[in-house]
């Protein structure tokens, strides 16, 4: 009989030295229901929650450790204090963009992986549910049904409803393949403007490939899910929101600075026909006394699209399962590379 017919095998698979590291509170929030115990039971945890200081003064006693668990609130550390973890062989990132941390771990030798698929999951319903209320013309007629004149005007077949309008996306990475998907039983046509998006790919996903311009003047909706990179900083301009068609939506749920915020204000106060749904901004939060917390055809929301209350523990979820797989030997899903941080949000 084989030794693992026994059950034996938990005996001898080698339990990997890991550390949670980044801020207590929000370990404790994503990792919650159960998540910290389960990496405890799969790993042999340090105690409690690394911080930058901890890597520095308590080195000799991190000689060994293998794995990183961290989510918002992880330090971005330098070379030298990665050197300072000799053993360190991967960083699983329960939560979405590693831009701010990850170069130096990349570049010193250390895996980096990144719940960015999970999170891209709520970015998505979000960003769909408005796509939904825009072409019914909800998010217009709302602040318009304010008395009978405004409710016979709306209530009006002006808006084209769900059936074969075409919605834009800007962007087919993580969140704007997961878009394309959620939209899949609804009879829309999409467009998607991303240029590092192979002709091929986009017959496979059912999109039409355009450009920006073309995109903002054939979109009924117009959805930003462009990652923050100097080339996107501003590509947005106020030009590409007044080309918009009469009663139509711009949803941002990206990075408000891939979008000229002022150009966009201007035109959105030319433009009282046109929505914006804008769940981000530059900068975050807008200063007070920025017209986008008074102007009646923007909605503004607060950072909220991305994985919030119990969507936290699918971050964790993905995370736990990517480590077991890596200290098994198996195929892995959401390694980030060098290459790619040149491309993704």
């Amino acid at each position: 009989m084989h030794w693992r017919s026994w059950g034996l095998y938990p005996i001898f698979k080698r339990q990997m030295k890991a550390a949670f590291i980044g801020n207590e509170d929000r370990i404790s929030a994503v990792y919650g229901a159960g998540r910290r115990q389960q990496v405890e039971a799969e790993f042999d945890v340090i105690p409690g929650v690394l911080s930058r200081e901890d890597v520095e003064h308590k080195s000799d006693d991190l000689r060994d450790t293998e794995l990183l668990f961290s989510t918002w609130g992880m330090p971005a550390l330098s070379p030298e204090q990665i050197a300072l973890l000799p053993s360190l062989k991967a960083l699983f990132y329960a939560a979405g963009t590693v831009q701010k941390f990850a170069r130096p771990f990349l570049e010193s030798g250390v895996k980096v992986f990144s719940a960015w698929a999970a999170n891209a999951v709520p970015v998505a319903e979000y960003t769909v549910a408005q796509i939904l209320l825009a072409n019914k013309g909800i998010l217009r007629s709302s602040r318009a049904t304010t008395s009978a004149d405004g409710w016979r005007k709306y209530g009006k077949s002006i808006f084209p409803g769900n059936f074969e309008t075409t919605v834009a996306l800007l962007g087919a990475g993580m969140i704007g393949r997961k878009v394309i998907e959620l939209l899949q039983p609804y009879s829309l046509k999409v467009l998607v403007f991303d240029p590092f998006l192979p002709d091929e790919e986009a017959r496979g996903l059912g999109v039409e490939k355009v450009g920006l311009d073309e995109a903002f003047q054939r979109g009924f909706v117009v959805s930003n899910h462009l990652a923050n990179l100097p080339a996107t900083v501003g590509m947005i301009t106020g030009e590409h929101i007044s080309r918009m068609q009469e009663n139509a939506t711009f949803i941002n749920s990206g990075r408000g600075a891939t979008v000229d915020e002022q150009a966009m204000i201007e035109v959105l106060k030319k433009r009282p026909d046109l929505t914006a749904v804008l769940d981000v901004s530059q900068p975050e939060p807008p200063d007070d006394g920025s017209p986008l917390y008074s102007m009646t055809n923007v909605i503004l929301t607060p950072h909220i699209a991305g994985s919030q209350g119990n969507e936290f523990w699918r971050l964790a979820d993905y995370m736990i399962d990517e480590a077991i797989a890596f200290r098994d030997g198996n195929e892995t899903d959401y390694e980030v590379t060098l290459a790619m941080l040149e491309t993704m949000a």
